[in-house]
């Protein structure tokens, strides 16, 4: 993960979150008072945040591997299902 100072970071935030959003990297913020922070893309926290709601529930990691695992020929097709 790349690291920045905050200093060098208030020089260039406009360019940083760009490039961060574009890259989908994070980037990481230091500064000399302890701990820094985490610079990521709005679109990269989303499914961050999506990834843990699904995690949440319970079954469902089990659920999507299985799902993965399917082959289309076991898989009911669009035009059976009752919308």
């Amino acid at each position: 993960m790349t690291s920045i100072s905050a200093t060098d970071l208030r020089k260039d935030l406009y360019r940083t979150m760009a490039q961060v959003n574009e890259s989908c990297t994070p980037i990481m913020v230091t500064n000399s008072k302890g701990k820094g922070a985490v610079l990521i893309g709005e679109d990269e926290w989303a499914a961050i945040e999506e990834t843990l709601y699904l995690m949440g529930i319970p079954g469902m990691a089990e659920s999507l591997v299985e799902g993965k695992n399917t082959s289309l020929d076991e898989c009911v097709s669009e035009d059976e299902l009752d919308w």
